[in-house]
């Protein structure tokens, strides 16, 4: 089966330090820590991204440590006030931090508070420890997939019933009223992440307005045909989706210096070693990366940039010298 294409521009977000990944740990004041976060937020809006990213994490990777870890819908809020134009949104929530009734009436007050910028992410949730730390159990992953399967619904419900009913084997509501259930139209745009295809891909089919899933070109081709499949099933139009994936990007600016230009970045990490998971490179190198991403459907870039908090020359720099090459229509797998 091949990838239906289209022309549409390709967009691009960016992550936000927000303390999950150990990039705040240089600055001791909490205030300060999170001015700095709305900072970048609010210099991405000024650069031209359409949209900024957190995590819905609250202890640190790789490693649980006492540092600070905002937390995710208190952040989005927060964030949606602090900017006027850029999209927010979570990659991704996980479902078992919230009720699903709950989160889609916290998203719907979000989505106002941001007059219609809320990208509302959702996912089936992976950090055991956390997990344990905050709610004692973890649960099977077929017990996870199962809650985030009628989670998806009574979501989608909220958003568009008066009075939602539900009965299922992981949740029940009975006519929760969700007033108002948001400012964008049809919905608060419903970001499904992860690339399962027996359940999360059929749920994005079913549901989703976005998926996010793998940035390897030959899995990310795989799974977008799995998701049309899954769409014509259904008699859902695949072009509808938004297609994403996430990317971690160092600039540099020699060619030849790379080993050099991301030391601090990596730290005691040997430069194959990260160079492994980032694309390391000048400008028309990442260029050249993310083409073929593209070329396998890709439309949507979510980007991660090191040391964001302290310096945010590089996220400048790729919005010059990137992505102005792919603003004019380019072959991918379907439009906003």
């Amino acid at each position: 089966m091949a990838t239906t294409v289209s022309s549409t521009p390709v967009k691009f977000g960016v992550f936000v330090p927000q303390g999950w990944r150990l990039d705040l740990t240089e600055i001791e004041d909490p205030i300060e820590q999170y001015e700095t976060m709305t900072r970048v937020g609010q210099q991405a809006e000024s650069a031209g991204y359409d949209s900024i990213w957190v995590f819905d994490h609250f202890h640190t990777v790789p490693t649980p440590e006492l540092e600070t870890t905002f937390e995710c819908w208190s952040i989005t809020a927060g964030l949606l006030r602090d900017t006027s134009t850029i999209n927010v949104g979570q990659m991704v929530g996980c479902n078992g931090y919230r009720h699903p009734a709950v989160y889609a009436k916290i998203a719907s007050t979000c989505d106002v508070m941001g007059h219609g910028r809320l990208y509302a992410g959702i996912g089936a949730g992976w950090y055991e420890h956390e997990w344990r730390a905050y709610f004692g159990e973890f649960p099977e992953t077929r017990e996870r997939m199962g809650a985030f399967r009628e989670a998806c619904e009574i979501i989608h419900r909220m958003w568009t019933e008066d009075y939602p009913k539900f009965s299922g084997k992981y949740y029940t509501i009975d006519g929760p009223i969700n007033q108002p259930k948001g400012v964008r139209k049809p919905h608060p745009s419903f970001w499904i992440g992860g690339g399962g295809e027996k359940v999360t891909l059929k749920l994005v089919a079913k549901w989703g307005d976005a998926c996010n899933v793998s940035s390897n070109p030959d899995e990310l081709r795989h799974k977008l045909d799995v998701l049309k499949g899954h769409c014509d099933d259904v008699g859902r139009n695949y072009d509808e989706i938004i297609k994403s994936t996430s990317l971690t990007i160092h600039l540099v600016e020699n060619e030849g210096q790379e080993e050099q230009e991301t030391a601090r970045a990596r730290g005691e990490q040997s430069y194959e070693a990260y160079a492994k998971n980032t694309i390391v490179g000048t400008p028309e190198k990442v260029v050249a990366r993310i083409q073929p991403l593209i070329e396998a459907g890709a439309n949507y870039f979510i980007l991660s940039f090191p040391r964001i908090a302290y310096d945010q020359s590089m996220m400048q720099r790729f919005a010059e010298q990137v992505m102005p090459q792919f603003e004019t229509s380019q072959p991918v797998g379907g439009p906003r």
